[in-house]
């Protein structure tokens, strides 16, 4: 859509003829992402560390969207493997419209001092490193291919840090910088723009202290945690021409944390 062309809201979050590319795309908030982005009219590649649970998703999405949908397995921790899988995408489709870089952790610790320099760097590697440099292969290819969007998944941690999250709020904070730091390296053909996510119930929170939990959230604006398919609605919205004129933005979506 040229930009002042007025569009209806259907067309502006339309996203037919697009690729996405989503990591951490087979659970949580990346596999509700995925579904949402080919009920949008897009073909999604789906990755992660497990390529079971990408294919399993990537056939569910072809059964119910007929889009067409490639399960890819990489860890996007890990530098080297980070070259092959642009590769696979690009050789599959030709193009990659969207990238959602999703794929995130944090690690179990008590008193700081018990991070090792190996659980710093997992963490550091997964959530700050390999969002560099996935972000530079494919934003590149993507101004050669005349413009894109990419999101990044961010977390309310990098702006208020607790003592047992010190390593994962600190990536995060990096990817929040990364994010303003790349919407004006590649603009202005290509919009990178951030989800700030706070507390949603994925597998992830099974692990969570959920009577603790509950006295936090009352704590927030709405008084409680979100549902996965609850951020959807700014994913297509950075994902989409309804965000046009939108870059280098980091959109809390919390639940209101104070």
């Amino acid at each position: 859509m040229d930009a002042g062309q007025w569009a209806t809201p259907a067309e502006r979050f339309d996203l037919s003829g697009k690729v996405a590319l989503v990591t951490g795309g087979s659970r949580g908030l990346g596999r509700s992402m995925v579904q949402a982005f080919a009920a949008a009219g897009a073909e999604v590649i789906v990755t992660s560390r497990k390529l079971e649970a990408c294919e399993a998703l990537a056939e569910q999405v072809t059964a119910t969207t007929g889009r067409r949908a490639l399960a890819l397995a990489a860890n996007v921790g890990r530098w080297d493997e980070l070259d092959g899988l642009v590769d696979r995408a690009y050789e599959a489709f030709g193009r990659v419209d969207v990238l959602v870089n999703n794929a995130g952790m944090s690690l179990l610790y008590g008193d700081p001092t018990e991070v090792t320099e190996a659980m710093w760097d997992k963490v550091v590697d997964l959530n700050m490193k390999g969002v560099f440099r996935l972000t530079s292969l494919v934003g590149s290819r993507m101004v050669g291919h005349g413009g894109g969007s990419i999101v990044n998944v961010s977390s309310v941690g990098s702006i208020r840090p607790n003592a047992s999250i010190l390593p994962y709020a600190a990536a995060k904070a990096g990817m929040n910088s990364l994010t303003d730091g790349f919407a004006r390296t590649y603009g202005p053909s290509v919009r990178v723009n951030c989800i700030m996510a706070g507390p949603f119930f994925t597998d992830v929170s099974k692990a969570w202290d959920m009577e603790a939990i509950a006295v936090g959230l009352k704590r927030h604006a709405l008084e409680r945690g979100g549902e996965p398919d609850e951020v959807v609605g700014a994913a297509l919205y950075f994902a989409s021409d309804a965000s046009s004129f939108t870059t280098g933005a980091v959109l809390r979506v919390d639940g209101g944390i104070p």
